[in-house]
């Protein structure tokens, strides 16, 4: 049976899903919806509907068919989802319902294929004369996770799709438009060329737009062999590498190094700086470098592919008669033996194209696993060689079972293989490369602060940076080298950073937006995960960076001990790390591996959504112990006022929110108060006095904090405390009143105006004179009595201040 909140299957029998621990009676959970960054394709054949007008319903659909089904083959083959079909146009998502990190990618490369697929059915039919217009954009939708396509529902909603729609028509014949952030993703990937913006109808500004030519690497697959900057804090890793480099020459000895860390952490620049070590060997060494693609049909050995096809010297515009030929003559100076030559070509003919495809059986499969050690042997034992195996995790188990393979058979020659995997590959492995002498797995973690500002100056050609410049950077992308690298490429691309006489100076704005790129990563890092887990990190995302097992238990109604469980894997898999210490007692705090990481989970969640787990999360706080819950006000009305304002945003009901968040607010605002945070806490009591009614009691009380607070600033003037003078006169608070106006005069003396400064403290001292003691009406007496002083009057306010 399978659970219907996580789709885990689970054995007859079972009351409760052992994954999740729903009930698996339960009935179907509502759908759900996410906030996704999307990138819609758009294609519609030209000039179609009239050619139709004139044919039968049925050669119509015969004249289509052959195109719908190639254009359905080649939107799924790049990981698209088809959507709909409305008569000759068809619009598909990429990114929805699962997010991979290259969807822009993705969706430009098959509209080039589109494009080309048309062409061919064209060339083998000369009655179609099919041309297109296509347009590829990318943005934020509300996606429902649960819709069915196939069925007619709709899956995306959102601007994006109807921007789509006009860069679409706006396409030259056989043309492929994308928007902004489309261009922005797969420039380096994609070649371009300029295109006039599109005037689209109902948009404010004309719509930027760059016209597709054609892809820049079949596959996306680039060697990068001169890094850009110089390697910073990953001498120890290099070392590592070069020595088990250093090891298999010496030893004639395999060895297996995998290398495993989150995206952007440095895997790829660590090959890259390992090739410039082996290329300035005066030896002549062999490097080989494959890599296992995310999507695509018929790729299960597409690393060991691209290794053999290089080796051979096989280019994609071979013939195949050319093909052969380079084969067999690699093949036989490779190996000696005729007989073992000619065994090892039938095995390899798979890999280079010239056969269908590599034989799964399991007696075939050992055979040919045999056959390319023995090439990839024969290779070795001329030169070294050095096997490359990149993105190990989207591997499938057919070539992690070669790789392991290779490592544990091959023998007698200097052959280093390096893989590169993110964590992912050990849950799926947890025995990855273990048990093996020769093997070993090095875990890239995370610059130290000081190397990610080395970083940055390199990147930006600055010794030193200005501390604003270096701060938000550093804060952001907290020691992962590629997402500082795409931060400074996006702050200079969108003119927030800029260069100036005295250096680099950063535009000022609220909030840093985020790299599409960056966002792209970790969205396909989160939509990898099992649906139970990306939900509890969407919960814990709500509560902050850091996050108490007890708020995630209270906020998802699941058992404490599975949430515990499900924070364990999250670990393991570098979404979370647990924290030695905890801010509350008796829970267990966690927090989020990488403030990115939170922040793109946090984006998913539908607004209202958000807004009841804000008020669960203030729920839970305000259930623990009452000692010392002062310390946890801050917390409580940041909760509370973002419910507040994601409910009127939606146009909910916000009057159940008013008073809670009131008060939170003003036991925050007089926290940091107490902390000398003056700043911090004029926000907070400006948004109490918010949601405090005219007439409602204590509102003199809290304007009039309010003043006090905003005067520790400086530059109050006369406004404010004079307003704070009414409000507390009119509610008959003359104690407060009097405080108020004390605070009037101070601002008079401040510009000069004495005689009006010692006018308004008197009349404030009036308003107490015949109150009884009390710390307010002294306050009120000294400033009377000190102004009299101080303007030469030294009787009148030596008088004064002796009173009681």
């Amino acid at each position: 049976m399978n659970c219907l909140a996580c789709g885990q299957e689970n054995p007859v029998g079972f009351k409760f899903c052992g994954a999740c621990g729903a009930p698996l009676d339960a009935p179907a959970p509502a759908a759900r919806e996410e906030r996704k960054i999307i990138t819609v394709l758009f294609a519609d054949l030209v000039g179609f509907t009239s050619r139709a007008e004139k044919l039968d319903p049925e050669d119509v659909r015969a004249l289509l068919s052959p195109y719908y089904t190639r254009l359905r083959h080649e939107l799924e083959r790049h990981g698209g989802t088809v959507e709909k079909f409305i008569g000759d146009a068809v619009v598909a998502l990429f990114g929805a319902p699962v997010a991979h990190e290259d969807d822009p990618e993705r969706a430009v490369r098959a509209a080039l294929a589109i494009r080309a697929a048309i062409a061919e059915l064209n060339e083998g039919d000369a009655t179609l004369e099919l041309e297109v217009r296509i347009a590829v954009n990318t943005g934020e939708a509300l996606v429902a996770l649960g819709s069915r396509p196939e069925l007619g529902e709709g899956m995306a909603s959102g601007d994006v799709v109807n921007t789509a729609a006009r860069l679409q028509s706006a396409a030259p014949v056989n043309g492929i438009l994308v928007g902004e952030a489309t261009y922005r993703g797969t420039s380096h990937t994609i070649e371009y060329r300029d295109a006039a913006p599109v005037e689209a109808k109902g948009k404010a500004n004309p719509v930027p737009a760059w016209e597709a030519i054609a892809a820049r690497a079949r596959y996306g697959f680039d060697v990068e062999q001169r890094p850009r900057t110089r390697l910073v804090g990953r001498e120890r890793e290099l070392d590592v590498l070069a020595g088990a480099f250093d090891r298999v020459r010496k030893d004639l000895s395999p060895q297996l190094v995998t290398l495993v860390g989150v995206p952007g952490i440095g895997k790829s620049r660590l090959i890259a700086e390992l090739f410039q070590v082996v290329d300035r060997d005066p030896e002549l060494i062999h490097w080989r470098q494959g890599r296992s693609l995310p999507y695509g049909e018929g790729l299960s050995y597409w690393a060991v592919a691209e290794i053999v096809k290089s080796q051979l010297g096989i280019l994609e515009t071979d013939s195949t008669e050319t093909a052969e030929a380079k084969l067999r003559a690699s093949v036989t100076e490779a190996i000696g033996d005729s007989q073992e030559a000619a065994w090892i070509e039938r095995h390899l003919r798979p890999l280079v194209g010239l056969d269908v495809a590599v034989a799964e059986g399991a007696d075939r499969r050992a055979e040919a696993f045999a056959a390319w050690r023995r090439f990839l042997e024969g290779v070795a034992e001329g030169s070294p060689i050095v096997l490359v195996f990149e993105d190990l995790h989207w591997a499938d188990d057919g070539l992690l079972d070669f790789v392991d393979y290779l490592a544990d058979w091959a023998s007698g020659v200097a052959l280093l293989i390096v893989g590169t995997a993110r964590p992912e590959l050990l849950s799926r492995r947890p025995g990855w490369g273990g048990g093996k002498r020769n093997a070993s797995t090095v875990t890239v973690s995370a610059l130290a602060p000081d190397e990610t500002a080395t970083l940055l100056a390199a990147l930006l050609d600055q010794v030193l940076l200005p501390a604003e410049v270096q701060e938000a950077v550093l804060k952001r992308t907290e020691g992962n080298p590629l997402f500082a690298e795409e931060y400074v490429r996006m702050l200079q691309d969108r003119g927030f950073l800029v260069q100036t006489g005295g250096g680099w100076q950063l535009e000022e704005r609220e909030q840093l937006p985020l790299p599409e790129t960056v966002q792209g990563m970790i969205a396909a890092r989160l939509d990898s995960l099992e649906s139970v887990d990306k939900q509890l990190i969407q919960n814990a995302a709500v509560l902050g960076k850091v996050f108490w097992s007890g708020a995630l238990a209270a906020l998802t109604g699941r058992e404490r001990f599975l949430v515990e469980e499900q924070l364990h894997g999250l670990e393991r898999k570098e979404f979370v790390r647990r924290e030695r210490r905890s801010a509350v007692a008796g829970e267990t705090q966690y927090a989020f591996l990488h403030l990115l990481l939170r922040d793109v989970a946090y984006s998913q969640i539908p607004r209202s959504e958000r807004a009841d787990k804000h008020t669960g999360a203030a729920a839970w706080i305000e259930s623990l112990s009452a000692d010392r819950s002062e310390d946890r006000a801050e917390m409580l009305a940041h909760h509370y006022l973002e419910a507040l304002q994601l409910v009127r945003i939606t146009g909910g009901d916000e009057s159940v929110l008013r008073e809670p968040a009131r008060k939170a607010l003003t036991g925050a605002g007089e926290r940091a108060i107490a902390l000398h945070a003056p700043a911090a806490a004029v926000g907070y009591l400006e948004a109490a006095l918010e949601l405090t009614a005219e007439d409602q009691p204590g509102r003199a009380g809290l304007f009039f904090t309010y003043v006090k607070t905003k005067a520790m600033l400086g530059g109050l003037g006369l406004e404010l405390p004079a307003r704070a003078h009414e409000l507390a006169l009119a509610s008959g608070e003359f104690e407060l009143a009097a405080e108020a106006l004390s605070m009037v005069a101070a601002e008079h003396w401040v510009v000069g105006e004495h005689d009006l400064a010692i006018e308004r403290a008197e009349e404030a001292f009036a308003l107490v004179a015949d109150a009884p003691p009390s710390r307010r009406k002294a306050q009120v007496r000294d400033a009377v009595a000190n102004r009299l002083w101080i303007s030469g009057r030294e009787g009148e306010g030596l008088e004064l201040g002796r009173q009681g």
